[in-house]
């Protein structure tokens, strides 16, 4: 009956009787011990070792073309990279971000090249399209590319056999799926894969219509919100794995997520095991220096604290009455509005009200950051981020009235190698203002070795790929990262959240960003006590 259970959690209907499809392999070794079938059962085994053997030696050398001294785990993850091409299945490298995924990526597909492999299709975020162009240069300077970007873009498929690797971004891809899927490229590689996680976004769809021999996704964050997060990316990778998306949905995602069924998700982990691989720096990179994550608690001034409450007390009546008249559902959007207006006067009052009169406008993170800058720091280089651009604007304006230099990167800025280079490379810089949403990837700035995060999010991946930005290979120094909370608001309320949800984001790879939908009526307007 256990047996049974398992087979019918992950087959699927039809009308010849219950189907398991190819991918679930470790599951059928288990159930399927005493088969009558040797053929089939031999197969499983065979693809099985190949899949679990990635301690081969010299069965897949490394090119000469690559310039770089791989580290053991990058040299393991090769190895798995080509174990996967060798039986024809797609693979989701989800290392910790500066481990070097890029770098094991390029490796694979110098190997490609090697084997006289067409043209494959590199696809990411537009902020880290250059991040590749470098990187490509830097370690394998022999690998062809083409950028397909731009008002220009054009592809010439009679240039194709010369061409090693296409570089395009999501969006552009997105725009001109028609040409891109007319093409049947080699390797199909999207980087930041979390880009794909919705499958009924255009992205996913756009992204499913494009062919290739086979298909690769790396990430950091493979689960960001939930566990649906996986469906698209792996099915982006091995089309039919995961299932249907009501199956996956109704077998797995709500088992795990609404019902914490522990059984289920030891039965998915072991489902796409074969097909993921993720080492984090604590497990293999242990010549990283160490990195000491701090809260730096800040108390408000009496004119800070009194606006505070005040606009505490209107957002709590306002969004109580939205519920008791509409249900918590429709009061979503004030209850988040609210939010972020309490976040943004922890910062500042500023940012809630243009019209205050200057001694008004006391800002104790203002006051803090200043006084580490002017006082603390002795030379030291500092990154500092904020989710609010405003908030950033703000601390310009203090380091411009004290003459103080910085390099300054946000979502606008264009020329975000410029601000990285100033900032790496010019002695008299040692702070970086960066908004969170543009910083938090693509970036290698190990100049840095202290952190700051002027204002904390509900996911603690985000405020993570943050603090990455520095602490990665390359980076010879004690890191130290700061958290500004101010005491006795929401912003207690978010860290309190966030370590409420760290084991689960452990077990699963996840973090929660919406982490809302899963409060109550009483906790949700506990937000605001």
């Amino acid at each position: 009956l256990e047996k049974m259970k398992k087979i019918y959690q992950v087959a699927e209907e039809s009308k010849s009787g219950l189907k398991l499809n190819q991918f679930k392999y470790d599951l059928v070794e288990e159930m399927f011990e005493e088969a009558g079938d040797l053929d089939l059962m031999q197969n499983i085994k065979t693809k099985l070792n190949k899949l679990k053997n990635t301690d081969l030696g010299k069965k897949y050398m490394l090119p000469k073309s690559v310039n770089a001294e791989h580290r053991s785990y990058q040299l393991e993850g090769f190895q798995w990279l080509c174990q996967l091409d060798d039986i024809n299945f797609g693979g989701c490298l989800a290392d910790d971000m500066g481990l070097g995924k890029t770098l094991q990526v390029i490796s694979l597909l110098a190997y490609q090249k090697e084997l006289g492999r067409s043209t494959s299709l590199v696809v990411v975020p537009r902020s880290l399209l250059f991040n590749w162009v470098d990187e490509i240069n830097k370690f394998c300077p022999t690998l062809t590319f083409q950028l397909f970007h731009g008002l220009n873009r054009k592809i010439d498929t009679k240039e194709l056999p010369n061409i090693d690797i296409i570089l395009t971004t999501y969006d552009t891809a997105t725009v001109d799926i028609e040409l891109l899927s007319s093409i049947d490229f080699n390797y199909i590689i999207l980087d930041e894969s979390q880009a794909i996680k919705n499958p009924t976004s255009k992205r996913y769809k756009a992204m499913r219509l494009l062919k290739s021999r086979n298909r690769l996704v790396m990430t950091g964050t493979p689960i960001e919100n939930n566990t649906f997060d996986l469906f698209a990316q792996f099915s982006f990778i091995n089309p039919g794995m995961l299932g249907s998306q009501s199956h996956f949905q109704s077998k797995f995602s709500n088992e795990i997520d609404k019902n914490k069924n522990e059984e289920i998700a030891d039965q998915l982990k072991r489902i796409i095991k074969p097909f993921l691989m993720r080492r984090t720096k604590e497990l293999v990179a242990k010549d990283l220096p160490e990195k000491s994550e701090n809260i730096i608690y800040c108390e408000m001034g009496n004119k800070q604290r009194k606006l505070y409450n005040d606009l505490k007390n209107e957002i709590r009546k306002d969004v109580n009455e939205s519920i008791e008249k509409n249900g918590v559902s429709k009061a979503k959007f004030k209850i988040i509005d609210g939010l972020l207006r309490l976040r943004q006067i922890c910062n500042s009052p500023e940012l809630v009200s243009k019209t205050l009169k200057s001694k008004n406008t006391d800002s104790v993170k203002i006051e803090t950051l200043l006084d580490i800058i002017e006082n603390e720091l002795n030379g030291h280089n500092a990154l500092i981020f904020s989710q609010f651009t405003s908030m950033l604007a703000l601390i310009k304006r203090e380091l411009d009235k004290r003459k103080i230099n910085y390099a300054y990167l946000d979502g606008k800025t264009r020329d975000r190698k410029e601000a990285v280079s100033t900032f790496q490379n010019d002695d008299n810089v040692n702070i970086f203002l960066i908004s969170l949403k543009a910083g938090n990837t693509g970036l290698n700035l190990v100049k840095a070795d202290y952190v700051y995060i002027i204002d904390p999010w509900w996911n603690p991946a985000v405020e993570a790929q943050a603090i990455d930005r520095t602490h990665r290979i390359g980076q010879d120094k004690h890191i130290f990262a700061y958290k500004m909370i101010c005491k006795d608001t929401i912003e207690e309320k978010i860290i309190a959240l966030q370590n409420s949800k760290k084991k689960l984001a452990s077990d699963l790879i996840m973090t929660d960003d919406n982490i809302l939908k899963n409060l109550n009526k009483e906790e949700l307007i506990g937000l605001f006590d």
